[in-house]
């Protein structure tokens, strides 16, 4: 069944759309409330205090791989049928956010995948692209960071590398980035000061 989208989130997914059609991709502050981050922010603490994060890796099934020079964050995924209720909140948006894309820009999304992802001081993710060689299944990619008072001197950039020009996002909490799997390429420099905190996932085709 449809939704009804209220007209701050058709703001916020035009925004999203407008920029990737514009520049390759689309960049919206504040896709959730202060109070929201700050909860996803405490739900990835919490993971990570008591150890059910563990070591990203590159590739699937047999392309699979864990290499500490190429990423270093860990992650925990987020289930769909959660029963937490700010994840609740974001699964919705997120099914929300996917019926408009398939409204309005005639995608084939028929399904997405969500993780937390905690980059330790020193990690980082080298350039590369979010599409498997096996599997072309992920459409669009989606970055919500939930840093507290991030600056530039925090590190962390999230880099684009768009034809021959680089766009720097720096990860400041309820910043989204949204941008196409298979074409951009992209790097996660280096957390210097504090851990940086974002939720990472990929609108589908399956």
């Amino acid at each position: 069944m449809q939704t009804t989208v209220n007209e701050l989130h058709k703001q916020q997914y035009e925004r999203l759309i407008t920029g990737l059609i514009s520049n390759e991709f689309g960049v919206c502050d504040d896709f959730f409330s202060a109070d929201m981050i700050a909860g996803f922010r405490d739900n990835l603490t919490q993971h990570y205090t008591e150890g059910t994060m563990y070591r990203a890796g590159i590739g699937k099934d047999a392309d699979y791989t864990k290499d500490k020079e190429i990423r270093r964050d860990v992650i925990c995924w987020i289930n769909e049928k959660t029963e937490d209720a700010l994840e609740k909140m974001f699964i919705q948006k997120m099914n929300e956010f996917a019926e408009y894309l398939n409204k309005t820009c005639y995608t084939s999304i028929n399904a997405f995948e969500f993780h937390y992802a905690y980059y330790d001081v020193g990690s980082f993710y080298k350039r590369h692209v979010d599409q498997f060689k096996s599997d072309n299944g992920r459409l669009f990619s989606f970055v919500m960071y939930l840093n507290d008072d991030w600056n530039v001197d925090d590190g962390g950039e999230l880099v684009l590398y768009i034809k021959e020009m680089t766009e720097t996002i720096l990860p400041i909490g309820g910043r989204v980035a949204f941008f196409k799997s298979d074409v951009t390429e992209h790097e996660v420099k280096a957390a210097l000061t504090r851990p940086r905190l974002s939720i990472v996932g990929w609108f589908k085709n399956v």
